[in-house]
């Protein structure tokens, strides 16, 4: 990994954000689909790690991985009360330059501001970068911070297997960590004060305020989770088998797929799609003789979410009934409504925009790190707005001066958090 072009991290001074990004800009392109494929515990993800954890030990951070195989960069001595920010490099399958990366260089890049400032913390303050947030290779999003709060059991994370059959424990082992040291990890709990998570908007919502502010404050996200059908026939010759004979698990499939749309008709806020959709054996002339299909679900409300599941799945049942089919159900993660604290999301918006003119505070349908550790610790969000709207894409965009912004709102923020202020 090289650096490129100017304000880079390289030596004293300070980083621009768009210069951090760039540095990392070809690690894990995917050739296939566009964007970018990096994915936990793999080699590109490894490379990722190396490239933050000397990042950050250029600052004079002491860098460490805790048993679930987060990393920590610390500012001083490590302590109760601690300010964190921070974020993921990990991406979905042919996912976006910003989702995860723009958290972790504007991280770097705001310590850099405030060094150059003469900024000196107070409160223990450290950069914290999560493994798996996507859940692009093991299904289960938030994997690190999920593991680390104790709302995902060892064992369950352990038994998780990726598309080609390679468990996580095997995964982690090759990745270097010790799986059987994954779990709740109740010590790095209580060291933090706070947690602060900036983020690319996952959406249009900033971008349609009037005068487009480059940084908006995070209110909540929507309760969602994943869910895994499985459809099972009976495979066959697609040429020889008449109608009358098949059992075809693709058309109760197809059924739920159109069901997923219809179930959103009299529900405007919330979202259900399916995006992976797996015939096995998978032959262009072979009827399958299972499918699986993943169904992601959210709303505002947790009850909302289960309404949507389960009209999917009924929709799902009656068609495979009438094939001849069987369907069996499986919950692969579910978060409830996030809240984020509302005195350090105040906090944050009067103090981005000043005296009576506070930052936008807006909702999100994203799921976040922060929104797991919201249920432990205090933490909030920073959103830098997305023109396009689109993320878990290649066309996700931030304009290098709103990621500037962006990385300029989390310095302050830093300063404020972990200057002594209460």
């Amino acid at each position: 990994m090289t650096a490129t072009g100017p304000g880079t991290a390289t030596g004293p001074g300070t980083a621009s954000v768009t210069g951090l990004l760039g540095e990392i800009a070809d690690v894990g392109r995917d050739a296939r689909r566009g964007g970018y494929s990096r994915h936990g515990f793999s080699p590109v993800e490894g490379e990722l790690r190396t490239w933050f954890a000397e990042q950050a030990q250029r600052r004079g951070l002491d860098v460490t991985t805790d048993r679930n195989g987060n990393q920590w960069a610390w500012w001083g001595r490590p302590g109760r009360g601690a300010v964190l920010t921070g974020s993921h490099l990990d991406s979905v399958p042919g996912g976006g330059a910003f989702d995860g990366p723009l958290g972790v260089a504007a991280a770097l890049a705001a310590v850099d501001q405030l060094r150059a400032g003469g900024f000196t913390p107070r409160r223990p303050l450290a950069l914290l970068v999560f493994t798996e947030e996507e859940g692009g290779r093991f299904g289960v999003p938030c994997l690190g911070s999920r593991l680390m709060s104790g709302s995902l059991g060892a064992d369950a994370a352990r038994r998780l297997t990726d598309r080609d059959g390679v468990t996580l424990a095997e995964a982690a082992l090759d990745a270097g960590l010790d799986p059987a040291r994954f779990g709740r990890d109740d010590a790095a709990l209580a060291q933090v004060g706070c947690f602060v998570e900036l983020h690319v908007e996952q959406g249009r919502l900033l971008d349609r305020l009037p005068g487009t502010p480059p940084v908006a404050v995070a209110s909540s996200i929507l309760a969602h989770g994943r869910w895994r059908f499985t459809l099972t026939g009976t495979g066959n010759h697609a040429g020889t088998t008449e109608v009358a004979d098949r059992r075809d698990p693709m058309l109760p499939a197809a059924a739920a797929v159109l069901a997923t749309r219809r179930a959103l008709g009299s529900r405007p806020e919330a979202r259900a799609t399916v995006g992976r959709l797996e015939p096995t054996p998978g032959g262009t002339n072979v009827i399958a003789s299972s499918v699986d299909f993943w169904l992601d679900a959210r709303a505002p409300a947790d009850a909302e979410v289960h309404a949507v599941v389960e009209e999917i799945t009924e929709a799902a049942r009656e068609a495979a009934a009438e094939e001849g089919c069987e369907l069996t159900v499986r919950q692969e993660s579910f978060g409830d409504t996030v809240l984020f604290d509302p005195g350090l999301r105040d906090r944050l918006a009067a103090e981005l925009g000043g005296p009576g003119a506070p930052v936008p505070v807006l909702p999100t349908g994203a799921g976040h790190d922060a929104g797991i550790l919201a249920a432990r610790v205090p933490t909030a969000m920073l959103f830098v707005r997305n023109p396009t709207g689109i993320s878990h894409a290649p066309a996700e965009h931030a304009e290098p001066a709103d990621c500037e912004a962006g990385g300029r709102a989390l310095a302050a923020v830093l300063e404020s958090l972990a200057g002594g202020g209460s």
